[in-house]
């Protein structure tokens, strides 16, 4: 091979890496751009349930004790003993599960068990000192 025809040869292969390495780092700056766009990540799962659900009438056959417990906050242990079932083999059960298994005879009384002790833990909690509409209102300073 001729230096000359080395040296075309070089100069090409320079050029196509060149040309790969700016192709895809153009690439990698408007993917970094688009991503920076999205904003960040989603807020951690603590503060998703800071929030608790206070409508029991929202509660239906399709959930669980575990998901119930988590979203009205009350403990899963009181539930189960509302119940009088274990916890052991029946967290992954809906309610319509449970009810046809431990109460065949009686269609519902699963979940209005369950929303009769959210409705009493519930009552049972008290809300935050000036929290709530019959809480006085605080008078601006001067």
């Amino acid at each position: 091979m001729s230096p000359r025809l080395q040296r075309v040869l070089i100069l090409g292969l320079i050029s196509l890496g060149i040309l790969i390495v700016g192709f895809f780092g153009i690439r990698a700056l408007f993917a970094l751009r688009e991503f920076r766009r999205h904003g960040g990540p989603p807020p951690p799962l603590a503060e998703a349930f800071e929030k608790r659900e206070t409508d029991v009438e929202l509660i239906r056959d399709w959930m669980t004790v575990p998901y119930i417990s988590m979203t009205y906050q009350v403990h899963p242990r009181e539930l189960f003993d509302a119940l009088a079932i274990s916890p052991r083999e029946n967290e992954e059960k809906s309610l319509l599960q449970i009810n046809e298994e431990f109460f065949p005879d009686q269609p519902g009384i699963v979940i209005e068990l369950i929303k009769a002790v959210v409705q009493a833990q519930q009552a049972n909690q008290v809300a935050p000192k000036g929290v709530g509409p019959d809480s006085p209102a605080t008078p601006a300073s001067e």
